[in-house]
């Protein structure tokens, strides 16, 4: 079920700088696609400047594209069962969650390049200042922090090398 994000953004949360936006959408098993994540991520990053927000960064929203699909992705092909999505935008950060019904904790694969395949989480981890996996009662639910100030100094290519 998605949650109509203008209506949202405009009437549940408040408008201004500091308002804090939400929108979530949830999937029923088989359902999921990464292509409708990114769209709905588009679509809750449009809706900043009406509610009276600065707009996210270009270079910012682009990562969040990567970090959407990948998480999305990972939850397709790892977990039976429904998955979903929450966006939060806060003043200083977006927060990226994706819900599913593994039991598994994610594992962040070692780099290598001849390896086709299982690059996702150390991509995510890469793009993201902070990520954190939380278990829930049917599965679990991974969140990536992604700061709207300016780039911290972490070269992608150094974190994506292979070790």
């Amino acid at each position: 079920m998605a949650i109509p994000l203008m209506k949202q953004a405009a009437d549940e949360q408040g408008t201004g700088e500091h308002a804090t936006l939400r929108t979530s959408v949830a999937w029923e098993s088989g359902t999921a696609r990464a292509v409708d994540a990114r769209q709905v991520l588009r679509a809750f990053l449009t809706c900043t400047p009406p509610s009276g927000r600065t707009p996210v960064p270009a270079p910012l929203a682009f990562d969040a594209e990567i970090v959407v699909s990948e998480l999305v992705t990972n939850s397709i092909l790892h977990a039976p069962g429904p998955c979903g999505l929450v966006l939060q935008l806060s003043a200083d950060q977006l927060a990226i969650t994706v819900w599913d019904t593994s039991p598994d904790e994610p594992e962040v694969k070692k780099g290598d390049r001849y390896r086709v395949g299982g690059h996702g989480l150390r991509l995510v981890h890469a793009l993201s200042d902070h990520v954190a996996v939380a278990f829930r009662t049917m599965g679990k639910q991974i969140t990536a922090h992604l700061h709207l100030t300016a780039n911290d100094g972490r070269v992608l290519e150094e974190q994506l090398a292979p070790a």
